[in-house]
């Protein structure tokens, strides 16, 4: 008789196990296989949430056909705890595998209306986004210059709606002075703030909410940018002649102003670091700018024989090494390009044509950098 019941319990246990991997495997390709949602959706995850009321919200809304599983598969993969708040855009056929990785992959909003706050070079604008559900990607409703001139009624109506959401973008290569002048401008943040040390502010798109104050973005930026730095100096080339990461700022602002494409970055770091190490000054135009300037707007015009002449402490064409501070905020790129220059034996640049995206010719000698700086002058001859 126990021969009996041993027998057809391990016969229990063997289909069991049967069902259950059955149902393992039936449940793995329910999570991965394509969605119910015949249009996409806008899914608004609000601060606070949990994955349950949202499995409910997507459920409701008839993005997933089964809200436990969804739930399920998010604990299973440990992404229950990774979910973000935001307002995400779900494709049509999403699966719940997909779903999930959307809504905790976190970072800048993919849906609704957005207010893009941008600040460049040369003048920052505010951008009225808004995103097409049958294409996924962004229509800008209106466009205009903060502070000047009328707002766009459309620029009010999105103000008062609360699921409106913002950003603060900078551009590579804007001065400390010129992002604290623009955030002035920006009507969702509150307070006030000092303008940081020139170069301390990573250029990045950064997500706001209505009432944060200047100086907690001003502070994410500044973070940002200590990560990427303190990242570039840990996996810098051997035997740079920068003696500190705070020199390495210093050549990525330089390497920023000077550079006409982002495949550039790398040989206009060579010659900075070529000419370093040889004892030579760098003598780049960026540099005399930013003392006449020091960073408070463009200068708008060109530069004067005298100016170049003129000592200040960021004249290269003066000054023996670098200068005392940055001369704008440098992007990754730059800063990583300073830290690891192609190895190259220029130590000339100057711009192919009138039009600084055209890049730059290089030289390894005087003779062929006079020829390059010959080519441009008929160019400029040409044009005047």
């Amino acid at each position: 008789m126990w021969r009996n019941i041993a027998s057809n319990a391990l016969t229990f246990l063997v289909v069991a196990v049967f069902l259950f991997g059955g149902v393992l495997i039936w449940a793995q390709n329910e999570y991965s296989a394509e969605g119910p949602l015949d249009a996409a959706i806008c899914l608004e995850v609000p601060r606070g949430t949990n994955m349950k009321r949202v499995s409910e919200d997507l459920a409701e809304r008839g993005a997933i056909s089964n809200a436990p599983m969804f739930r399920l598969g998010a604990d299973y993969t440990d992404r229950t705890q990774l979910l973000k708040a935001g307002s995400y855009l779900v494709p049509n056929g999403a699966s719940m595998s997909e779903i999930v990785d959307i809504v905790t992959k976190g970072g800048a909003s993919t849906c609704g209306t957005e207010v893009v706050y941008r600040i460049g070079i040369t003048r920052a604008t505010v951008q009225v986004r808004e995103i097409d559900p049958a294409t996924g990607r962004y229509e800008e409703k209106a466009s205009f210059n903060p502070g000047k001139g009328d707002v766009p009624a459309v620029y009010t109506q999105v103000r008062e709606k609360s699921d409106t959401r913002y950003r603060v973008a900078l551009a590579e290569g804007v001065t400390s002075w010129q992002v604290v002048q623009e955030l002035a401008q920006v009507d969702v943040l509150d307070g006030t703030v000092e303008v940081p040390a020139e170069g301390a502010l990573a250029p990045d798109s950064y997500e706001v909410a209505p009432g944060d104050t200047r100086a907690s973005v001003i502070a994410r930026m500044q973070q940002a940018q200590e990560l990427i730095l303190a990242q570039a100096w840990e996996n810098r080339a051997d035997g740079l002649p920068l003696d500190s990461p705070e020199e390495a700022l210093i050549l990525a602002s330089i390497i920023e102003k000077e550079t006409g494409g982002p495949d550039e970055r790398f040989d206009v770091a060579s010659v900075f670091v070529n000419r370093l190490d040889r004892g030579m000054r760098l003598q780049t135009d960026p540099t005399v700018i930013y003392g006449i300037t020091k960073g408070q707007g463009v200068l708008g015009r060109g530069l004067r024989a005298s100016e170049l002449r003129g000592a200040t402490p960021w004249n290269t064409y003066v000054i023996p090494a670098l200068p005392p501070t940055p001369i704008a905020n440098p992007g990754r790129a730059s800063i990583e390009a300073a830290l690891n220059p192609a190895s190259t034996d220029y130590i000339f640049f100057v711009a192919k044509t009138l039009d600084p995206r055209d890049g730059h010719n290089f030289a390894e000698t005087l003779e062929e950098h006079n020829a390059n700086v010959a080519a441009y002058r008929r160019l400029e001859a040409e044009r005047n």
